[in-house]
C-alpha cells in the first residue's frame, strides 16, 4: 500500500507552552504545511478548529472540552501526543476523554522521554491509546494481575506493585515493534553534560529547628502510624500514608522556608540563598536557569535576586537572547518541550523533585538540539536532610527508565541487522 500523502488532517496534543514551539519548529524547518493552534476562550478555540489548516495543535488541558463540549466532529486521520506521558493515568478525565474517540483515527504517535518515569506501572494508560489493549491487555488490572505481584499494601488497599520475575523483558518484548527509542546521544552531536552537587551546610540555629521538628511533629505521627498498624503490614502504612506529608515537610525546611499549619510561612534560613548567590557571581555572566519547588521558594528568590524572571511565554523570546541573568521555572510548567537552549547551558535545582519525568524534562530545556555548549546541572543539596534521599530515590528511578529505554533500542538494532 502506498501511503503517501495518506494523512489529510493532523491534531497534534501537546502541553500549552509547546503550542507555540510546534508552530515555531514548522517555519524554522520551512516545512510546506499549514497549522491553527487550537488556544484561548471557546469561540476561540472552535474558529482555529474550523479553519483550514494540514495541522491543529491543542494544548492537553483541552482534550476533554474538544471531545465533550465542543461540537466538533472527529475527523483526524492521524493524532501526535506530544508528551504521552502526561496521559499515564487511566483514571484522569483527559485520558479518558481521549479514549473515546482516538482509536477512529487511523494513525497514533506518541512522542515522550520519559514513557516509564515512576516505573512500568505508568506504561499501560500510554501504550492503551496506541494500540487498544492489544500488547499490555485490555485494562489496568489485567495488566498488574498478568505483570506485579503487590508489595507495600494495608489491608485490600496496595500502595506499590512490583514487576513479576522476568516480566520487564516480556513487556519491553511486547513493545519492542511499535515503540523506537532515540537518545540525543546516539543521534546528535551533543556536547557534555555535568552533574553538580553542591552541598549545603545548614547554620547550628536551622539544624536545631530541622532536628526539633524530625523529634516533635515527624516521629510522633510515624509512631502512631506503626501502632495503628500492628496487626497489618506497618512499613506501607508509613510509605503510603505519612511519607509525602513527612517528606514535604522536610524538603521545605531545607530549602529555607516552611508552611505552618494555617499555610502561613515561616522562615527557617538563607543557606541555600546564599549559595546560590556564590554560584551566580563564579558563573557571571553565564544567566542561570532555576528550578524551585515551592511558592515560597519563587517569593525567597525574588526577593533574592531582583533581577531574576518568572518563567512565561512572553520571555522565553528575550531568555534565549540572553537579556534575563535568572530565569526561575517551576517543573511542572517547564518540563516539556520548551526551547530554551539559547539563553544559557546551567541549570541550578534549588529544590528537587521526586518525580523523575520532572526532572529529566527540565533538563531536557537545555541539553536538547542546539545547545552548542556543556551543559551543566547543578543541585543545591543541604547535607543531612532529605535532600540526599531524593537524590538517590532519582538515580534509582533512571536505572529502571533506562533499562526499558535501552531495550527498545536493542530491539530496533536487532531488526535492521
Amino acid at each position: 500500500m502506498n501511503e503517501e500523502f495518506a494523512i489529510t488532517k493532523t491534531l497534534v496534543i501537546c502541553p500549552k507552552l509547546v503550542c507555540h514551539t510546534w508552530s515555531d519548529e514548522i517555519r524554522k524547518w520551512e516545512l510546506p504545511l499549514t497549522y491553527s493552534i487550537v488556544l484561548g476562550n471557546p469561540q476561540q478555540r472552535r474558529s482555529a478548529l474550523q479553519a483550514e489548516a494540514d495541522i491543529y495543535i491543542i494544548n492537553r488541558e483541552n482534550v476533554t472540552w474538544l471531545v465533550e463540549e465542543s461540537g466538533m466532529p472527529w475527523d483526524y486521520d492521524c493524532v501526535v501526543i506530544d508528551e504521552l506521558s502526561s496521559f499515564k493515568s487511566s483514571s484522569s478525565k483527559r485520558w479518558r476523554a481521549l479514549r473515546k474517540v482516538i482509536f477512529q483515527s487511523e494513525y497514533v504517535y506518541g512522542l515522550t522521554g520519559t514513557p516509564a518515569g515512576n516505573g512500568y506501572l505508568d506504561l499501560w494508560p500510554e501504550i492503551y491509546l496506541i494500540d487498544r489493549g492489544e500488547r499490555l491487555g485490555r485494562t489496568f488490572t489485567a495488566y498488574k494481575q498478568d505483570f506485579f505481584t503487590p508489595g507495600a499494601h494495608k489491608g485490600y488497599v496496595v500502595y506499590e506493585w512490583k514487576l513479576k520475575k522476568g516480566a520487564q523483558k516480556t513487556i519491553d518484548n511486547l513493545l519492542g515493534d511499535i515503540c523506537l527509542s532515540m537518545s540525543k546521544e546516539d543521534w546528535l552531536n551533543m556536547p557534555p553534560i555535568t552533574y553538580n552537587n553542591i552541598t549545603v551546610q545548614l547554620t547550628p540555629k536551622a539544624r536545631k529547628e530541622y532536628e526539633r521538628f524530625k523529634a516533635d511533629r515527624i516521629l510522633p505521627v510515624i509512631s502512631n502510624a506503626i501502632a495503628e498498624s500492628v496487626d497489618e503490614d506497618y512499613d506501607s502504612a508509613i510509605v503510603a500514608e505519612m511519607a509525602a506529608q513527612v517528606t514535604s515537610k522536610l524538603l521545605q525546611m531545607s530549602n529555607g522556608n516552611v508552611y505552618d499549619d494555617q499555610k502561613g510561612v515561616v522562615h527557617l534560613h538563607d543557606c541555600k540563598i546564599e549559595a546560590l548567590k556564590e554560584l551566580a557571581d563564579t558563573v557571571a555572566p553565564t544567566p542561570l536557569l532555576v528550578f524551585y519547588a515551592y511558592r515560597h521558594d519563587l517569593s525567597a528568590l525574588h526577593e533574592a535576586f531582583p533581577k531574576a524572571v518568572e518563567l512565561s511565554e512572553d520571555v522565553i523570546e528575550k531568555w534565549n537572547r540572553g537579556d534575563i541573568p535568572m530565569l526561575l521555572a517551576h517543573p511542572a510548567s517547564a518540563g516539556y518541550g520548551l526551547n530554551l537552549q539559547q539563553g544559557s547551558n546551567m541549570i541550578v535545582w534549588y529544590g528537587l523533585p521526586w518525580s523523575l519525568e520532572l526532572y529529566q524534562q527540565a533538563n531536557a530545556r537545555l541539553y536538547r538540539l542546539g545547545q552548542e555548549k556543556p551543559v551543566i546541572i547543578h543541585h543545591l543539596i543541604t547535607e543531612d536532610t532529605v535532600d540526599e534521599r531524593v537524590v538517590k530515590a532519582l538515580q534509582q528511578k533512571d536505572i529502571t527508565q533506562r533499562e526499558l529505554l535501552d531495550s527498545l533500542k536493542h530491539y530496533i538494532v536487532s531488526e535492521v541487522e
